[in-house]
């Protein structure tokens, strides 16, 4: 800088340097991204950042549970002498504990259940020896569980999954099947489930889990991983308790309705994926499971039932299916939804299964636990012209060549499915029932 150029500052003037500044070329106002394209600078992109406005963060108040149940002292528990038979024992003092004392008569008369307290209240109900319920429990096993599958009360069955992966079915044998089906008409039948289940519920199914987001313009499609497995046996006997029966009461009940396979147990799964299989938990395959896992379900229902009020949409659950719908004022909302339900299950102890979460609009086709929502509760034209194909055939080729999976009883088979049409279209129901009656059996 010469002197020149130093008073021209003084007295308010530009140097050459600003004012070539002041004259960029346009070439300085082209910036080059990483993959030599060249955009425009853009001068107020930080500031515009800096400006943004933040949205508050939703969180969820933390719940309380209430117990219901009467609370027995520890001390009334401890008792010198056995109280009844295979009562347990204290860890600490090595006495006798009587878990028959805490028994809720006032559940169990609204509920109109049976009054229950001890092991031979329970085996007298169930009419059978106390020696075969004890056998039925594996109560004197390790572990309460089976030696081996020989040993184990249920048949295991492995069977893979159209997603991917392996479920396991656990079928129980003749005579615990017998018992859980006591379990099952003469208890939990008597339970109501929360009104927004509709899962292996009389006088409920997929169309009442549809019906009420026909015409939505948006449904929002949830999963619980392992719905099942994921109910353990601790949870089944709070399930118990809950509704009146004692802690002896209820440890037997549990025993009865979950499963704990043998050790040996052969798997085509990993030994980490085998685990959730390996505690008692709910067996899926029994008749008691459905039951149960409603009920285990019941505080789910009513977090997510109460969230979905608040933000205007409408919730039904069918098993481990959650579907959530709502008008398009509030899709902006599912930002804040989404992470919200997932927080619930998770309190809940379940799990969001998301690889299977969907967002369907009603320009597409809106389908809720097989029924198609857009307009009415309707099924879908593939599934109709898939069904009216296998009945065309078996009309012209007999219907032996369209049993490819060796059905027992093909014709009720195809009667079923034509009925389930019938139920959701009562016309396109008729068309087939017109076609299955030319059928040459």
């Amino acid at each position: 800088m010469g002197l020149f150029d130093f008073i021209r500052g003084v007295f308010g003037g530009s140097s050459s340097g600003s004012a070539a500044s002041d004259h960029q070329s346009p070439a300085s106002e082209i910036e080059t991204t990483a993959y030599g394209q060249q955009t425009p600078r853009s001068s107020t992109r930080s500031r515009d950042y800096r400006e943004r406005k933040v949205r508050p963060k939703v969180s969820l108040r933390p719940l309380e549970y209430r117990p219901n149940s009467i609370q027995t002292p520890i001390s009334r528990e401890i008792v010198p002498t056995k109280p009844y038979l295979f009562a347990s024992c204290s860890p600490r003092s090595g006495q006798f504990l009587d878990l028959s004392q805490d028994a809720d008569p006032r559940w169990l008369e609204y509920y109109g259940l049976p009054n229950l307290k001890t092991p031979d209240d329970l085996a007298a109900w169930l009419g059978i020896p106390l020696g075969r319920l004890v056998w039925l429990t594996h109560r004197m096993r390790e572990g309460n569980r089976p030696k081996d599958e020989h040993d184990a009360h249920y048949h295991f069955i492995w069977k893979k999954k159209r997603s991917g992966g392996w479920r396991l079915i656990e079928a129980p044998k003749q005579e615990l099947k017998a018992v859980q089906h006591q379990i099952l008409h003469e208890i939990l039948d008597l339970v109501p489930a929360h009104p927004a289940a509709h899962g292996f519920l009389r006088g409920r199914s997929i169309v009442t889990n549809a019906a009420p987001h026909v015409g939505s313009k948006f449904i929002l499609k949830q999963d619980l991983e392992s719905f099942y497995p994921s109910v353990k046996y601790s949870r089944v006997v709070a399930i118990f308790r809950s509704l009146g029966f004692s802690r002896e009461v209820s440890i037997w009940l549990a025993r009865l309705t979950t499963s704990a396979p043998p050790w040996g147990l052969d798997t085509p799964i990993n030994n980490w994926e085998l685990w959730q299989f390996m505690t008692h938990h709910l067996p899926q395959g029994a008749p008691t499971s459905p039951a149960i896992a409603n009920l285990s379900a019941f505080g789910l229902d009513v977090r997510l039932s109460g969230l979905a009020k608040a933000y205007n949409l409408k919730y039904t659950r069918y098993a481990d299916d959650l579907t959530f719908s709502g008008p398009g004022l509030s899709i902006p909302a599912l930002n804040d939804f989404i992470p919200l339900t997932n927080k619930i299950i998770t309190s809940e102890r379940f799990s969001a299964n998301k690889r299977k979460r969907k967002i369907i609009r009603n320009s597409q086709r809106q389908c809720v636990t097989g029924v198609v929502v857009n307009e009415k509760v309707n099924i879908s034209r593939q599934d109709y012209d898939r069904l009216k194909a296998i009945l065309h055939n078996c009309m012209k080729l007999g219907p032996q060549t369209q049993n490819r999976d060796k059905l027992p009883d093909f014709a009720s088979h195809l009667r079923g499915r034509i009925a389930h049409v019938k139920q959701l279209n009562p016309a396109r129901g008729a068309k087939l029932l017109s076609i299955y009656e030319k059928i040459r059996w």
